[in-house]
This record gives structure tokens, sequence and C-alpha cells, in this order.
């Protein structure tokens, strides 16, 4: 417990909301210390580490170094981030997502991953919080996994005191609706085009759509989707020729909302941002192995049982699932407790997820 405390709040000290090249430092640097894996870095700042390569199939513990930029207390007049240590929690920006399960999945690692008889990985990737930029740019220089946990936040999910095994979570689609018009003075709105109104027959539609469902291993998710922003005119007196929608989609495996269908109304282009994919896991017996091993953890400390379900956030699961890596969501974050001002995680927490990666590569 010690020693995953310590190694949890150096990981969480070293700021990494603009640049994570210091904090990959102290993971690449650990690593190479404390493992006799084969450790890489590569051109983006993701830090990767393979015990038994190429032999059989791989199981990747998988998290990510980069932060959100802190709140003002969570940082020192210098710039340092700080830590802090009460009531049985680790405080500080990144301490639940997800520097506390780097820590933990380094632990694991280490500990369990000379006692497989296959593959096992740690990987740590940059730009997460970014959309995926890290583990898209290792996805695009040829980089494979067979199995993975993700260890994003799954704690008290179903219930309090346990940490749960999330196989399926939802995916993001940002776009936005960008309405053209012809502008004129106000007091002969017949001489030109509206783009509000455009914008606003185009919101019309979107108000309309439905939003798909999918199943998951019997496991329901439910996408969703809102208009956020609108944006257009120039002055009170002047008709306006721009109008800008924002929309937030939430995504299901395989089902996306019809938005194509706002475009079809004159003057209005559809544009996507961002598209965030969702993670579902396709094979259901890792996920009840990994089940099983949480179970085992669980029953172990008197936590309550845990239970596989879905998880409303992307992850980098997302991205791995979509390059053909068999994935689920295991880790010590609660919900509400990520990127907020005072984010902390519990220990005895980060130390059941550390007891089920040990277990799950110990026996891999």
């Amino acid at each position: 417990m010690d020693e995953l405390r310590d190694l949890t709040a150096t990981l969480v000290s070293v700021p990494s909301h603009e640049d994570e090249t210091a904090v990959g430092d102290v993971i690449e640097s650990w690593l190479r210390e404390e493992t006799d894996a084969d450790v890489t870095r590569d051109d983006a700042g993701n830090v990767v580490a393979r015990a038994n390569p190429g032999v059989g199939a791989s199981l990747a513990l998988v998290g990510h170094h980069d932060v959100v930029p802190p709140a003002d207390r969570q940082t020192t007049d210098g710039g340092d981030y700080v830590v802090e240590t009460r009531d049985g929690r680790l405080y500080g920006r990144g301490a639940a997502d997800m520097k506390g399960a780097v820590a933990a999945s380094m632990l694991a690692f280490r500990d369990a991953a000379a006692d497989a008889d296959s593959e096992v990985v740690f990987a740590s990737f940059v730009g997460e919080e970014l959309g995926g930029e890290g583990v898209r740019a290792a996805l695009d220089d040829g980089f494979e996994l067979d199995y993975a946990v993700v260890a994003e936040g799954s704690t008290n999910y179903t219930g309090p005191d346990r940490t749960d095994v999330v196989v399926a979570h939802r995916g993001r689609r940002a776009s936005t609706l960008v309405a053209s018009g012809t502008a004129c003075h106000a007091s002969e709105p017949e001489r030109g085009e509206n783009a509000v109104y455009r914008a606003t027959d185009a919101v019309d539609v979107v108000r309309g759509l439905s939003v798909p469902d999918a199943e998951v291993l019997g496991h329901p998710v439910s996408g969703s989707l809102a208009v956020t922003e609108i944006d257009g005119g120039s002055a009170w007196n002047v008709i306006p020729d721009h109008c800008e929608v924002t929309i937030d989609e939430r995504t299901v495996p395989g089902g996306f909302a019809d938005l194509a269908l706002a475009a079809e109304i004159e003057g209005v282009e559809w544009v996507v941002e961002q598209d965030l994919p969702p993670m579902a896991c396709d094979d259901a017996d890792f996920a009840e192995r990994v089940l099983d091993a949480a179970r085992s953890v669980h029953e172990a400390r008197g936590d309550a049982e845990p239970e596989q379900t879905t998880k409303p956030h992307a992850t980098d699961a997302g991205w791995l699932s979509q390059a053909g890596t068999t994935c689920v969501v295991y880790g010590p974050s609660e919900p509400g407790e990520a990127h907020t001002r005072d984010e902390s995680v519990s220990l005895d927490v980060l130390a059941r997820c550390y007891e089920t990666y040990r277990e799950l590569v110990a026996n891999w």
C-alpha cells in the first residue's frame, strides 16, 4: 500500500496538462529500473513495456498519463501540482483520471508479468484528453493488442464498495450545423435569406431524430443527442448570413443518429468535428474471466460483489476496440470524481485494482 501510494503521489505531482514528457520520463525510467521488460517510447510520447513478447495472445493493462488543466487550488504559485493525502484518499489533478490507475497497473505489471505464460503489456498513452491522440498515433504505427483492460473509472457503478467490469461504453460525436444565408437590412427581410431561420429549421430536424440503442453481452447501451450551442447574427438590424449550431451526440456500438438529414435543408452543412468511437467487448469469455478475478479479490477483501456494466463516457478503449482489440474497462475512479477541483482517488480502491490486475496478469 505504501509503495502504491508513493508511486501515485509521484505521478500526480508531475504536471502533464500541457506537456506529458516529464511524467512519461518518470514512467519509462521506473519500468526500466523495476522490470526486465522490453520498454519503448514512441515519437508521440507513449510508453509501452512488453513481457514475454510474441508469446501467445497478449494481455495489456492500459492507461494514459495526460490530464486536464488543473484548478487554481491544485497548483502552487510556482506551477507545481499540489498532492495531499487525507482520510484514506490521495488528492491532486490526475489522481482519479488516471495516474492512480497507471501506478496500480505499473506495479501489477512488475509483480506478476514474469509469472504469465503469454505476452503481457503495459501501455500508457498521451493525449487521451484530446481525443485519443496518443493511442491513435500508436495504432497508426502498427501497435497491436489481443486483449486489454483499460484502467479508466468503473468503481461504484452498480453500487457502493465495488469496482465493476465495464463491457461497453458510449462514444462521442461532436458536430456542427453550419447555416448560410444572405444578409440584408432587417427592415426588408424578404431581400435576404435568414441563416438563423435555416439553422432553427435544422434544429427542428435534430429534435425529431431518434437515438440508437444497443445491447452488449446482455447489457443495454443507449445513445443521446442534444443541441448545446447556437451562434448567429451580427447586429439587431441585419438579417444574419451565418449561424452555427453545436451538437453533442453520444453514440453506441454500431449506431448513430442520422444527422445527415439536417443537412438536407437548403443552405445547411453538417460538419463532424470529433468522433470518439464507442467500445463493445466482443468476447464473453474474456469479460467473464476479468469479472471472476475481480470477484475473487473483492471476496477476499470483504468488499461487495462487482458486476458487469456499461459506462457513459468514451475512453481509449474505443480506439483499441475499433482496431480489433478485445477490451473491458476496470479502474478506481468513481462517478463524478474526474476533472474536478477536488479530484481524488481512494487508496483502498487503488489497492483493490492493483490486486485484480496482478491476479489477471499472473494467470494469463
